[in-house]
């Protein structure tokens, strides 16, 4: 089972404060502000890897504007693997570390039902409350992920490449990839100098991916913010575009099929010696640390 983030819903809710972390799941980030820009490539949400309580499966997400929203979500193949399909009832208890205070501030929320027509529930508000006891002993905190944003930290994130005798490539032909490693990670940059099929002879397409040795576990995803630039042989006015993208498991490269005409670039960026100066510059690349067991 999984908690994430959306607006509350109204319900008998409990808050307190305790020392030890939550024995479910934690999520932790390092700059969140940087948390902030990049989801708005994604929805305005972040969602966690998968993890499970109880033989159930879900994870954790977070949207929301000028607040942090927490909601659960039950996977729903959690219910399909019981014949009949099931329903599974959880109390849910949010969490929310207070580094002042070096405690936690929680919000407990009624026991809740979770079946094929309810598959969230956050934090609702209700006039019906039961009142009983469970005593629970809370096993170590061994499911967890920390996520965090090279930035400032990345050393050398610039990486050029030269396209010589440009005039005489072909379309839709492929450079041969060009190799590098930045933020702790293999790439590969492809260009194909008279564009891919779908720029049809008349563009500079370019494209990145992960190294095909550079293998994601379930659910990892990797965010990068890239700066790509076509070089100005007179060393001003170079063409630039910036790439936003989060690389998940499947690979697929991402870039532009028409980054610059070739009208262009004959025109103004190729030195006397027909060649093309490409760089790329890296401003953001993500990193995310897990346990051991997902």
């Amino acid at each position: 089972m999984g908690a994430s983030c959306s607006a509350p819903v109204s319900s008998t809710i409990k808050k307190n404060w305790r020392d030890h972390p939550p024995s479910s799941y934690s999520l932790k980030i390092h700059n969140f502000s940087q948390l902030e820009k990049t989801t708005s490539f994604s929805g305005h949400k972040y969602q966690s890897r998968l993890f499970s309580s109880g033989d159930i499966t879900g994870n954790v997400k977070d949207n929301g504007s000028g607040f942090i929203s927490m909601y659960v979500e039950l996977d729903s193949s959690s219910l399909m693997e019981s014949k009949p399909p099931t329903e599974v009832f959880a109390e849910l208890r949010f969490f929310v570390y207070n580094k002042k205070q070096n405690k936690y501030f929680t919000k407990d929320v009624e026991i809740k039902r979770f079946d094929a027509l309810k598959m969230v529930w956050g934090l609702p508000k209700g006039n019906e409350c039961e009142f009983g006891v469970d005593v629970i002993v809370a096993p170590p905190l061994t499911n967890w992920e920390i996520l965090s944003f090279h930035d400032e930290k990345l050393s050398y994130p610039k990486v050029t490449w030269s396209v010589k005798n440009f005039s005489q490539w072909k379309e839709n032909e492929c450079s041969k990839p060009n190799r590098f490693s930045i933020g702790g990670r293999e790439w590969v940059l492809k260009l194909f100098p008279k564009g891919n099929s779908r720029a049809k002879g008349k563009y500079l397409s370019v494209f990145l991916y992960l190294a095909d040795n550079e293998t994601l576990k379930p659910d990892e995803k990797i965010f990068t913010q890239v700066v790509v630039r076509i070089l100005n042989p007179l060393g001003s006015n170079h063409v630039a575009s910036r790439l936003n993208y989060w690389h998940k498991g499947s690979n697929f490269g991402y870039g532009w099929c028409k980054f610059l005409s070739l009208d262009k670039i004959r025109k103004t960026y190729l030195d006397k010696e027909d060649t093309l100066m490409i760089e790329a510059e890296f401003e953001v690349v993500s990193a995310t640390k897990f346990s051991t067991i997902i």
